[in-house]
């Protein structure tokens, strides 16, 4: 391969994740009803939650993937995050504030 190619490749991996958004289109957006740092749990009130087979709004107690992710979040606050199943229940995989 030549140097040419190889910074070519780069170029094109390096601007894909620059453009990837730090959360997907199906995130579900709602509000922080209660955080449970100590646990890694966090209740929160959502609308409709397509990615999860969720048809209606609904409030739930969510695991989290990393109790870090946590910090920073209080009752009251807009997020928009994404979810994952798992045999345990449901897993927030990703959060952020909103606006």
């Amino acid at each position: 391969m030549t140097r040419s190619f190889r910074l070519a490749i780069a170029t094109v991996l390096a601007s894909s994740v620059a453009l990837t958004p730090a959360l997907a289109a199906d995130a579900i957006s709602g509000d922080v009803q209660k955080v449970d740092e100590a646990n890694a749990k966090i209740t929160l009130h959502h609308g409709p939650a397509k990615s999860l087979g969720m048809d209606e709004a609904m409030t739930m107690v969510y695991r989290v993937k990393d109790a870090a992710m946590l910090k920073g979040l209080k009752a009251g606050d807009k997020v928009k995050f994404e979810a994952i199943e798992e045999p345990s229940g449901y897993t927030v995989t990703k959060i952020e504030k909103g606006k």
